[in-house]
């Protein structure tokens, strides 16, 4: 990326800039960095436009679960101008059954409801314990860190991206036709986002390269920021 491509960040639900810090500072001397925020976009469609609102010519993207799934929905919106594009701990699928949509609806009105009824911060410290695996919960640095950023969302962020993430559209048929170059990085213990799921997405991109991360969950990019920025930083320039 000789010409210093503009890289545009995507984060997940209940993230924002932060999720992202260790790399805008560590990719910043090859490209600019942009993390593109959702507002109020209620589903993965609007928030694709509101990304490509922030976005000028051809650009590298990548998105973090949530923003992942934003990712495939800009790239399906304009594949002619990203560059490169990168899928951390995401899913591209739809519900995969009725019960499974039944189910991640209950999931989804619980978090509403705590939201109601302790706050955001009352959020944010379940959505924590949820987001990592076991072993990661004594490092208070990095527990912090994710319950503080998650309880500076508003409710009203909260609802439109779990209206996102129920309204998704499935992306399978996508997946073949991606001819930018792609990273996709897992978490070896992400629970919510299975190293399957990213199997089978690099299985189907042509132009592909799956990094599994050990000891990782699902907030990755903040688990293992270095080693993270380390495949970023290759992806975009080799």
């Amino acid at each position: 990326m000789g010409d210093r491509q503009h890289l545009l960040l995507l984060p997940g639900m209940l993230c924002d800039d932060v999720f992202w810090r260790a790399q805008t500072a560590a990719l910043a001397d090859i490209c600019p960095v942009t993390v593109v925020r959702y507002g109020a976009a209620g589903s993965i469609g609007a928030m694709a436009q509101a990304v490509l609102a922030h976005a000028a010519g051809s650009f590298a993207l990548a998105g973090h679960s949530l923003g992942g799934r934003v990712a495939l929905s800009v790239y399906a919106h304009v594949p002619e101008r990203v560059r490169k594009l990168g899928l951390l701990c995401t899913d591209y699928r739809g519900h995969v059954s009725e019960a499974a949509r039944v189910a991640e609806i209950a999931a989804r009105s619980d978090l509403l409801h705590c939201a109601r009824t302790e706050g955001m911060l009352g959020v944010a410290r379940k959505w924590a314990a949820h987001v990592l695996p076991p072993a990661r919960l004594s490092d208070t640095e990095l527990v912090s860190a994710i319950i503080a950023m998650a309880a500076r969302q508003s409710p009203a962020e909260l609802a439109a991206q779990i209206q996102a993430g129920l309204t998704r559209p499935d992306f399978a048929s996508l997946l073949p036709t991606i001819t930018s170059p792609t990273l996709i990085c897992a978490g070896a213990e992400d629970s919510m986002r299975p190293v399957a799921v990213h199997q089978a997405m690099a299985a189907a991109i042509p132009a592909s390269q799956l990094t599994i991360f050990p000891d990782a969950g699902h907030m990755i990019a903040m688990e293992k920021p270095e080693a993270v920025s380390a495949a970023m930083r290759h992806w975009l320039t080799s």
